[in-house]
C-alpha cells in the first residue's frame, strides 16, 4: 500500500527540490564567477596595453570555444554531464587563483592573460554542453520548463551581481583580487556538484529492442543505446560520437528544425545587441549611463520572461509561442534604433528582453524535453554554436557594418535574421506543433 501511494506520488516542484537548487546554486556561483572573471580580465588587460591589444585578449577565447564547442558535448555525453562539470570549475579556479598569485607577485605582461584566455575558452568549450545536459538528470521531465526559467533568474543574478562584486574587487585589491574573487566563487560551486545524484540514462536491460525512446523514435533491432554515465563509456572515435549525435538532430522531428530556428536567431541578435547598443547610445550622446540603461532595460524584460517560466512551469502551444515572440521580437530590435529618446529606448529594450527572453526559454526547454539525454551533451553544443561560438566572432564584422552604413540599417538586417527564424518555425508542422510536458 505505501509503496503504491509512494509510486503515485507527483514528483517535487523545480523549485522545491534539493537536487535542483543544489545545482541552481552551484549555476549561479559559477555565473557570477564568470562575470567577475570576464571584469577583472578586461581591467588587466587594458592595465597592461593599449585599448586595441585590451580588446584581442577578450576576444581571444571565443576562438577555441568556437573550434572545441561540439567536441565538448561528446565529452560531456561520453563521460557524464556531472563529472565534466566538476572538472572544468575546478579548471576554471585554478586558472583564475593562478592568475591572481602571479599578479601579486609580478607584472607578466599581456601574454598571460591571452594564455589565460585561451584556456577558459576551450574549458568553456567542455562545460557550456556539459551544464546543458544536467537538467533532465536532475529532474522531473514536466520540471524541466521550470528549471530552464530559475535557470534565467540565476543568469540575470549572476550578471546583476558580479559586475558590482568585480567592481569592488578591483577597487579593493586591483585585477589580483578580482581574479581571487572568481576563483572563491568556482570552488563554492564544487561541493554542491559533488552532492548532486544523477538520474541514470536507460539501459538495454529497462528498453527493449522496439521500445519507444524518450524522442518518440523507436529503438531499431540491433542498436544499443548510447552509453550513460557511470561506466558506461562509450567506445570508438570521438568523430563517430559527434555524427551519431548530428544523425539524432537530423533525424529528429523537433530538434532538427528547432537547431535551425536557434543559429538564425543567435545570428540576427548578438552582434545588434552586443556592438550595436554601444554604438547607438554613443551616436545619441547617451554616453555610458545610457548603455547601462539600455542593458538594465534588456536584462528586466529577460528576468521577467525567466520568472513567468519559472512560476508557470509551462505555456500552452510553446512552439507557436517561440514562433511569435522571435517575430514580435524581431520588430522590436529593428525599432530600438530608432528611439528618439533614451526614455523609450528603454522601454524598447525592456520589450526586446522580454520577448527574447520568452522564445530564449521556450527553446531551450524543447531542447531540454525533446532530446533523448544521452545525446543531450552534443545537443546542447550545437545550440550554443550560434550565440556562444559563432556570432562572437562576427561582431567585428557588425562594427564595420555599422561604420559603413550605420546603425539602423545593421539593427534592420539583424531583426530580419531573428524574424526569418521565428517564421521558420512556424512554417514546419512538427515544431509549430510542439508542446511542452504537462
Amino acid at each position: 500500500m505505501s509503496a503504491a501511494v509512494l509510486a503515485a506520488a507527483p514528483p517535487r516542484p523545480a523549485h522545491r527540490d534539493p537536487q535542483v537548487l543544489r545545482w541552481l546554486g552551484a549555476y549561479t556561483a559559477s555565473t557570477v564567477g564568470d562575470s567577475v572573471y570576464y571584469l577583472a580580465l578586461s581591467w588587466a588587460a587594458v592595465s597592461s596595453g593599449s585599448p586595441a591589444q585590451a580588446g584581442l585578449v577578450m576576444a581571444v577565447s571565443a576562438v577555441p570555444r568556437a573550434l572545441l564547442l561540439l567536441f565538448g558535448g561528446v565529452i560531456a555525453d561520453r563521460l557524464g554531464p556531472r563529472r565534466v562539470v566538476l572538472v572544468s570549475d575546478t579548471a576554471r579556479c585554478l586558472v583564475t587563483l593562478g592568475l591572481a598569485a602571479t599578479l601579486l607577485a609580478a607584472s607578466p605582461g599581456l601574454w598571460l592573460l591571452a594564455a589565460a584566455a585561451l584556456v577558459f575558452g576551450a574549458v568553456d568549450a567542455v562545460f557550456l554542453p556539459a551544464v546543458g545536459a544536467l537538467p533532465p538528470r536532475i529532474a522531473a521531465r514536466d520540471q524541466l520548463a521550470r528549471v530552464q526559467g530559475l535557470r534565467g533568474l540565476a543568469y540575470r543574478m549572476g550578471s546583476v551581481l558580479g559586475a558590482p562584486l568585480g567592481g569592488l574587487a578591483v577597487a579593493t585589491g586591483g585585477p589580483a583580487s578580482a581574479f581571487g574573487a572568481a576563483g572563491a566563487l568556482f570552488a563554492l560551486s564544487l561541493p554542491l556538484l559533488c552532492a548532486l545524484r544523477l538520474r541514470p540514462l536507460p539501459t538495454e536491460e529497462k528498453l527493449p529492442t522496439g521500445e519507444k525512446l524518450p524522442t518518440g523514435e523507436k529503438l531499431p533491432a540491433g542498436e544499443k543505446l548510447p552509453a550513460g554515465e557511470k561506466g558506461e563509456k562509450a567506445d570508438g572515435p570521438v568523430l563517430r560520437d559527434l555524427a551519431d549525435g548530428l544523425r539524432h538532430l537530423r533525424g529528429h522531428r523537433v530538434l532538427g528544425p528547432l537547431m535551425i530556428t536557434i543559429l538564425l536567431a543567435d545570428l540576427g541578435f548578438v552582434g545588434p545587441l552586443n556592438v550595436g547598443l554601444a554604438l547607438l547610445a554613443e551616436q545619441r550622446g547617451w554616453g555610458a549611463p545610457g548603455i547601462g540603461w539600455l542593458l538594465a532595460g534588456f536584462g528586466a524584460g529577460a528576468g521577467a520572461a525567466s520568472l513567468l517560466l519559472a512560476v508557470r512551469g509551462r505555456l500552452p502551444r510553446a512552439g507557436t509561442t517561440l514562433g511569435w515572440t522571435m517575430i514580435l521580437g524581431a520588430a522590436a530590435v529593428a525599432a530600438l534604433a530608432f528611439a528618439p529618446r533614451l526614455p523609450v529606448a528603454v522601454a524598447v529594450a525592456v520589450a526586446v528582453g522580454l520577448l527574447a527572453g520568452v522564445s530564449g526559454a521556450l527553446c531551450h526547454a524543447l531542447v531540454q524535453t525533446e532530446c533523448d539525454p544521452a545525446y543531450l551533451g552534443r545537443v546542447s553544443a550545437v545550440s550554443s554554436l550560434g550565440s556562444l561560438g559563432l556570432a562572437p566572432l562576427g561582431m567585428p564584422l557588425t562594427g564595420a557594418a555599422a561604420g559603413l552604413w550605420g546603425t539602423g540599417p545593421v539593427f534592420v538586417a539583424g531583426a530580419a535574421v531573428c524574424a526569418l527564424s521565428g517564421a521558420f518555425a512556424l512554417t514546419v508542422p512538427s515544431l509549430r506543433r510542439a508542446e511542452l510536458p504537462r
